[in-house]
């Protein structure tokens, strides 16, 4: 064996990927340009998921996003599934970005922020006064004293820094919470994305049309997390007790509201709330809003007959507005009946004949002969149009803005340092800042012409040198 294999470092097999990552992966995945470019992404893409309605049918998007002609020449409803633009938080390559970006932040607070706030608490006194050349600003008296310079700091809230040894060296320093801000606002980011990425696993949205008077449970889901089953409820439900309609007096609609009930398996109400626009119900982490309205069902009555319930569907009518329509029989044998049609929950009914002839227009509550029988329109059943949202990760990306927040506040504080030395009847002061420059300068010389006034003689100091 050679004297050079004996004294050469013998580097493990394990140690070969770490030693990558740190000289080579790292400087990459902390460079600036990487995370602006990744925010960059971030943003794009959940501005696209903004535009483009999420969750919907297939049917919908090739409704709306056709071939010919493809919207900006390139997308179609081929391209939106394909690529998942129609479920964008919950895609893979999204999620990947938002861990991606995550581990560069989480990455440059250890490798940068860290480091840079240990510097910034590590100090040292400046002994000679060659030392206070370098400083940013720097002043030589032959007034004042480091006493009264102890004093004068503490009314500016600097903490002090004095060794009793060393009785003419002085430290003195505030705003170190000023290097945490950048760390607390990589934290509260970093926390949003996770908040983000648990909610694009664990939620869900469903949409229900309800009429009033039905129970029902959570089923009509949409787009889900492939963690969300534990989220949708099971063992309670939710009553429409009623739904009502509010109407401007132009005939034009004002609000909708849901009375809903939440039941217990027992069939006991636990909550119930009314609820409408901007106003929803919240019940073990699922939220209920008010989206969209429609009617049911007529009840109808064949002169002293039960009240029969008959369903109405929403007809076609390309564009011109929505109308409701039922077809309600006369005769047992179902030969003869007419249709009825509704635009609202105001009460107008439109009865027509089998020719599709307007025979007659009554209110709720008010009958007409039709075909021998006397036909009374006891109800127009409204139903609500319910969206559904469950997402265990908004108190987590609450929690991120509120870090977020508090580091920015935090952020705006300037770290100070001031270093002072008591050589024979000189005394010398210096200082920097990382911020505020102009605020600084102003402080220190606040505190110098305060030193200045001290009476040990009537000299003043020497100018500052910047």
């Amino acid at each position: 064996m050679t004297l050079e294999d004996s004294t050469s470092p013998k580097i493990s097999w394990w140690a070969v990927p770490g030693q990558y990552f740190r000289r080579e992966f790292l400087p990459i995945l902390t460079d600036l340009r990487l995370a602006i470019v990744l925010l960059l992404l971030i943003a794009i893409f959940s501005a696209t998921g903004t535009v483009i309605e999420q969750g919907q049918s297939p049917v919908f998007y090739q409704a709306n996003y056709p071939e010919h002609p493809a919207l900006f020449g390139f997308l179609t409803w081929k391209v939106i599934q394909v690529v998942g633009l129609d479920h964008v938080y919950r895609t893979w390559w999204f999620l990947a970005l938002l861990i991606l970006f995550g581990t560069s932040l989480t990455a440059c607070s250890f490798s940068r922020q860290l480091p840079a706030l240990k510097a910034a608490q590590r100090w040292k006194y400046y002994e000679e006064p060659r030392q206070f050349k370098k400083l940013a600003l720097s002043a030589e008296l032959d007034t004042g004293s480091l006493n009264s310079l102890n004093q004068i700091l503490q009314n500016h809230r600097y903490k002090i820094f004095s060794d009793p040894e060393k009785e003419n060296l002085l430290y003195a320093r505030k705003g170190i919470i000023g290097r945490i801000g950048p760390i607390i606002v990589h934290i509260g980011i970093v926390t949003i994305l996770l908040g983000g990425i648990w909610g694009a696993m664990t939620g869900f949205m469903a949409q229900e049309m309800v009429a009033s008077g039905d129970t029902f449970q959570v089923k009509n889901i949409i787009d889900a997390g492939p963690l969300a089953v534990r989220q949708v409820p099971k063992d309670w439900s939710v009553r429409v007790n009623r739904f009502w309609i509010d109407y401007t007096p132009t005939g034009s609609i004002n609000q909708f509201y849901s009375d809903l009930s939440v039941l217990n398996n027992q069939g006991e109400e636990v909550d119930r709330k009314n609820i409408f626009v901007n106003q929803p119900l919240r019940y073990h982490g699922v939220t209920f809003y008010q989206t969209d309205w429609g009617i049911a069902a007529v009840r109808v009555q064949f002169n002293n007959s039960p009240v029969f319930q008959l369903p109405m569907v929403k007809l076609n009518t390309n564009g011109q507005g929505a109308i409701w329509g039922s077809w309600i029989p006369t005769k047992p044998d179902l030969s003869q009946g007419v249709s009825v049609l509704a635009k609202d929950l105001q009460g107008m009914v439109l009865i027509y004949d089998v020719k599709g002839k307007l025979i007659n227009t009554i209110r709720t509550g008010m009958s007409a002969e039709v075909n021998g029988v006397k036909l009374k329109i006891i109800d127009v059943i409204g139903s609500t149009g319910l969206q559904i949202k469950a997402d265990p990760g908004i108190p987590i990306v609450y929690s991120g803005f509120a870090l977020l927040m508090l580091g920015v506040v935090m952020s705006y504080f300037s770290h100070s340092q001031i270093w002072a030395l008591q050589k024979g009847d000189r005394l010398y002061v210096g200082g920097k800042t990382n911020r505020a420059q102009v605020a600084f300068e102003q402080e220190i010389l606040e505190i110098l012409d305060r030193l200045s006034s001290q009476p040990k003689n009537e000299d003043k100091a020497m100018p500052i040198e910047v």
